[in-house]
């Protein structure tokens, strides 16, 4: 063999030693990252983007509600005792869609027609699980839960998740007044002494309260609870929203 041919022999196997030392840990080091070619980053970038597409596709067009101090008005933290005598929180509902509402078990008034409404959205939704209702008392000092007990079982309140709730009156009425914005006052001029809101909150499962928009930027916020479905409008014109709740409780199911 030529002296010719053993330079060309050393000069390959020199490149091959210097290709080995520079290129093949480079090699290995994007096998490790797991980026091996473009089209495998092409697939990661669309199994993103479809991932995404997914979880935005499962969130229903209910709005939520801007918070005075910036972001999305959520359930305050509350701990009161039901009528069973159990106590409840905030946290209690964490995983369910849920409606609250404001009430006493010896107004005259509008609490009967809201609880009869209450318990036809309760009975359209009896086989959901995470669906409920959260009920506060304005007369915690009249509501024990004994009587709390009594009032569900009139009105036919059998949901599990259903919890009407005494406590200590001032953090009720705080919680109502400045939680909710749902306005409660002691009233001596009216005939049972109080006055209260009658609409309701609808809550998601992450405990933030939603709610349709009525026209573009102008969220609805809260539903009549009031008139029922089947009286259509009151004598003042206002019509029924029990409709348009259970369609907005369904949605928020789906989330």
């Amino acid at each position: 063999m030529s002296k010719k041919n053993n330079y060309s022999y050393i000069s390959i196997a020199f490149i091959l030693l210097v290709f080995g030392i520079i290129f093949v840990p480079k090699i290995i080091n994007r096998i490790s990252s797991d980026d091996i070619t473009r089209d495998e980053s092409r697939s990661k970038e669309v199994s993103t983007v479809e991932k995404k597409e997914k979880t935005k596709s499962n969130k229903s067009d209910l709005v939520y509600i801007p918070n005075v101090d910036g972001g999305s008005k959520k359930v305050p933290s509350f701990s009161f005792t039901n009528q069973d005598g159990k106590i409840i929180t905030d946290k209690d509902y964490i995983g369910k869609v849920y409606v609250i509402e404001f009430f006493f078990t010896t107004c005259p008034t509008i609490c009967p027609r809201m609880n009869s409404n209450l318990v036809e959205i309760q009975n359209e939704f009896k086989d959901f699980e995470n669906f409920g209702v959260a009920s506060f008392t304005i007369t915690p000092g009249i509501d024990t839960p004994e009587v709390l007990k009594a009032y569900a079982d009139k009105y036919g309140i059998t949901n599990s998740n259903w919890h009407l709730m005494t406590g200590d009156e001032d953090e009720i009425y705080k919680l109502a007044n400045e939680g909710f914005y749902l306005y409660t006052a002691k009233n001596d001029e009216i005939i049972d002494g109080f006055e209260h809101s009658g609409n309701f909150a609808l809550i998601d499962k992450e405990g933030f309260i939603r709610s349709r928009l009525k026209s573009p930027n102008n969220p609805l916020i809260y539903y009549n609870g009031i008139v029922s479905e089947k009286e259509g409008v009151d004598d003042e014109g206002i019509p029924q929203e029990i409709t348009i709740l259970k369609e907005d409780i369904a949605k928020l199911l789906k989330e």
